[in-house]
């Protein structure tokens, strides 16, 4: 009787392949301990604020809850409250006509002034550095310099504009009318914000290969159509970055307006910014204050979103 021994497992050939299984599985993991400490970051620093701040709009929250711990839900009276109120929506107003404003004219000069700059010439480096200043200098002293320009009695504009004839002995009311104060912050904000659209813009037209102006002057094309042609369509991707930091900065400014006219007069100057301040650490309505606060992170987000988007479009025709 004869009997048949089963051949031994190829022990070898089995732990090679479980250990080709783990080897994804390991280099998963590497990747999240990687990007662990910036997950741990964002949560802490930005998510527990945001989340908090959303809870904190549907509470009655007041100084008193910091003694006691106690801030009790009260549905969306704080939104109804809010939006009720004709100063949100003046703020929303000011708000728009502030950024579409600043955004406008900070990116045409400093596109202008990119453009001119990448010309090179004697001296052109040290008039960049110099153009770079209002950026450089704190936004609340440059507030403060300004504001002393724009003093309607004793201010250097309508002294300037006096001895020229341009405006009335008495002198224009940039900051005390409420018809006049708003154009006043925007042109504040556009001579804050001319070196920084001016900066990234220049970098982006250094990357536009010369090969394509040449080829475009033995065609015959004009500066006009070459820069409608050529630097426009190639600066799209920076342009989309400029526009949307200028965008995300703008809407929610704060200190410059505090210290020019700390939202007046008349409450002409209040943006969503300043609302919020004034809920906030005035009134000391925390609850109705974080409201404002959302509307400005979703706004902020909204736009955020379209220019992942917009990224992403440009990644995908450039691929």
């Amino acid at each position: 009787m004869t009997t048949v021994t089963s051949p031994a497992p190829a022990t070898g050939a089995t732990e090679k392949k479980s250990a080709a299984g783990r080897a994804p599985l390991r280099r998963g993991l590497l990747r999240w301990l990687f990007v662990a400490p910036a997950l741990a970051y964002m949560a802490l620093f930005f998510g527990y604020p945001l989340v908090r701040n959303i809870v904190m709009s549907f509470q009655h929250y007041t100084p008193k809850t910091y003694f006691t711990g106690k801030a009790p839900f009260n549905g969306f009276d704080n939104w109804r409250a809010v939006f009720a109120d004709e100063l949100f929506t003046d703020a929303l107003w000011h708000t728009a006509l502030f950024t579409v404003g600043s955004l406008l004219g900070q990116f045409t000069i400093g596109l202008a002034l990119a453009v001119f700059f990448s010309r090179r010439f004697r001296l052109s480096g040290f008039v960049r550095a110099i153009l770079l200043l209002p950026w450089l200098v704190p936004m609340v002293v440059s507030a403060v310099v300004w504001r002393r320009i724009l003093d309607q009695d004793h201010g250097m504009l309508n002294t300037a504009l006096n001895a020229l004839g341009l405006v009335p002995q008495d002198g224009v009311p940039w900051l005390s009318s409420p018809g006049v104060a708003l154009l006043s912050a925007v042109l504040v904000n556009i001579w804050i914000g001319i070196p920084f659209n001016m900066v990234i813009l220049y970098g982006g037209l250094q990357e536009i290969p010369r090969d394509l102006y040449e080829a475009a002057s033995l065609d015959g094309s004009g500066p006009w159509r070459t820069f409608r042609s050529i630097t426009l369509p190639m600066l799209r991707p920076v342009i989309t970055v400029v526009l949307v930091l200028g965008f995300m900065s703008t809407v929610k400014i704060l200190d410059l307006i505090l210290a020019l006219t700390s939202g007046g007069p008349a409450d002409s100057t209040q943006t969503l910014g300043t609302v919020t301040y004034q809920l906030s650490f005035l009134q000391l309505d925390f609850g109705q204050g974080a409201v404002v606060g959302n509307v400005l992170i979703l706004i902020s987000a909204v736009f955020a979103v379209l220019y992942l988007r917009a990224n992403r479009a440009d990644f995908g025709k450039g691929k």
